[in-house]
């Protein structure tokens, strides 16, 4: 029995995702900047390539304006290169023009055939400090003029923010019928109710399991509202090796050079840095024990050099097979896995724990990538 109702009930199978480190978050000895492993096209690249081969089923995009890529450019540069997995791209509402996005997500999915996911963020621009409500009715409204190009033949909105009137949604009808998946993850009420409204699948940071379960209830409260269901997801980092010592060992090691000073400005310089979710993860820091674990195999002292998700899962292929399914039963049908290096970790989990379990595409399951090529402009439509 799930924590709450969710929309993939009856799927034996979940999404697993690894992480591409765009915004030059990789490292081998956590806090010590290493120029091998900077956020470079070609370094990022190889970390796609790799997941692929490994059989990841998507790869989260992150945006951040930190150095590194560019998410949407990153996206259509690999769009050639890869030919199963999918890419979830972090938009962040308001950064381009809401009916250009349409277009440009259209372009994308159209590259991609079908395989483009969304992660919704609703975070300040750089050099902006908005009110947490106008950022989420600007987010609010981006998604709703999404929703409109990808399932109607015009535009017609009249927001706080938006107003449009009247236009073809030619130019930005997707590959995907009604859009790719949108993903999403936020604490405040605000958030709550524009995934609880318009999303597909709400993403969690790393706590304890009855925190989580706490966090899928009160998402579910607000889906019930709008007589919706989501689906759910954990983005946290991974240590797996052969015996829980050689993990136990190794998180250790990540963190044996780390100075907590530089440890914080890290922290400090990333844009959700003064989030409620980003809250949350120094609360689970604090509930840790000496060695840092707040549950058994749950770690936080990725948290120590690193802003937003700040934990990770630490033991044996069993171990965290068992964790794994455990998140499964609760209803997590999403995870997106990371670890440090990138590359390697991809490797550790690729070859330990992936070909254990039961995986899938998402926009599959919810028969969103079509079996052949759609009657859109860019694909078998008409040309007008």
């Amino acid at each position: 029995m799930t924590v709450v109702p969710v929309t993939s009930a009856d799927l034996d199978a979940v999404e697993v995702s690894w992480f591409a480190a765009l915004c030059s978050d990789d490292y081998a000895y956590l806090g010590v900047p290493d120029g091998a492993l900077r956020s470079s096209w070609e370094h990022c690249r190889d970390i796609l390539l790799e997941a692929e081969r490994q059989g990841f089923g998507n790869i989260l995009c992150p945006s951040s304006y930190q150095v590194g890529q560019d998410t949407l450019s990153f996206v259509a540069g690999c769009a050639p290169l890869t030919e199963r997995i999918n890419m979830l791209a972090a938009i962040r509402c308001g950064e381009m023009q809401p009916i250009m996005l349409a277009r440009t997500v259209a372009t994308l999915d159209h590259m991609l055939k079908g395989r483009l996911t969304l992660n919704v963020i609703s975070s300040d621009f750089p050099g902006e400090k908005a009110e947490s409500a106008y950022r989420y009715q600007r987010s609010r409204e981006v998604v709703e003029i999404l929703k409109q190009a990808w399932t109607r033949d015009t535009i017609d909105f009249h927001g706080e923010v938006y107003d449009f009137e009247g236009l073809t949604t030619d130019p930005a009808k997707p590959y995907q019928t009604g859009g790719p998946l949108l993903y999403f993850g936020g604490y405040s009420p605000a958030a709550l109710d524009l995934c609880g409204e318009h999303c597909d699948v709400y993403l969690m940071w790393p706590e304890p399991k009855e925190q989580i379960a706490e966090r899928m209830r009160a998402v579910n409260a607000v889906a019930e509202k709008y007589d919706r269901t989501l689906d759910y997801g954990l983005r946290v980092h991974m240590i797996v090796r052969d015996t829980e010592a050689e993990a136990k060992e190794y998180a250790e090691h990540l963190v044996s050079k780390l100075d907590d000073d530089y440890g914080k400005l890290i922290r400090d310089r990333a844009h959700d840095s003064i989030s409620l979710g980003v809250a949350h993860q120094a609360k689970a820091r604090q509930l840790a024990d000496t060695f840092g674990y707040v549950e058994p195999h749950l770690w936080t002292g990725v948290g120590r050099a690193r802003s937003g998700c700040g934990a990770a899962l630490v033991g044996s292929t069993d171990q965290v097979m068992s964790e794994i399914e455990a998140y499964r039963k609760m209803g997590l049908r999403a995870f997106i896995f990371s670890g440090y290096p990138h590359l390697d970790e991809c490797r550790h989990f690729g070859e330990k724990v992936l070909p254990n379990l039961t995986t899938c595409s998402l926009p599959e399951a919810y028969g969103r990538v079509p079996q052949s090529a759609p009657a859109t402009p860019l694909a078998a439509g008409e040309r007008r």
